[in-house]
């Protein structure tokens, strides 16, 4: 069960990178913007975890992208798993690492509190509602102070 306080792992689908994160909530968010769908193949499904909390193994093998002038994605070289995204430039998220929700050994046990960009959600992605906050891309990048900026 995920908890504050609790440690999980998780790592890529041939192993080489695996992590270790501490103090993972027991929350996750969906993100719908353009890059994330095309990063994914999907949405988004995202744990966020202070960057201070995880432990790296196989960190040689993670390869890294900006894909905005504020944020970063990274990958396995060897096997192409997405393995986390972070914001680079000091933001309200910066200091957090967002991993992927199915790297995890166990995935279960996570509660959605978010979805965001659900303007640019496609009518084809529909996840159950148990009262969690829905924000357009506008609120989001106004929430960051990036108003103008893609992501």
């Amino acid at each position: 069960m995920s908890g504050q306080g609790t440690t999980r792992s998780g790592g890529c689908l041939c192993g080489a990178v695996r992590f270790d994160a501490r103090n993972v909530p027991a929350t996750f968010s969906i993100c719908h913007c353009e890059p994330c769908r095309r990063w994914t193949g999907s949405a988004l499904l995202e744990v966020s975890i202070k960057t201070e909390d995880l432990t790296w193994h196989g960190a040689d093998r993670i390869a890294t992208r900006a894909s905005s002038d504020w944020a970063e994605r990274a990958w396995c070289r060897d096997c192409g798993t997405n393995v986390y995204f972070r914001h680079t430039r000091e933001d309200k998220w910066f200091g957090t690492t967002d991993l992927p929700l199915g790297i995890f050994d166990d995935a279960s046990g996570f509660e959605l509190t978010h979805e965001i960009y659900v303007d640019h959600k496609p009518d084809s992605f529909a996840y159950e509602s148990k009262g969690h906050k829905h924000l357009t891309r506008a609120e989001v990048l106004a929430l960051q102070g990036y108003m103008g900026e893609d992501e």
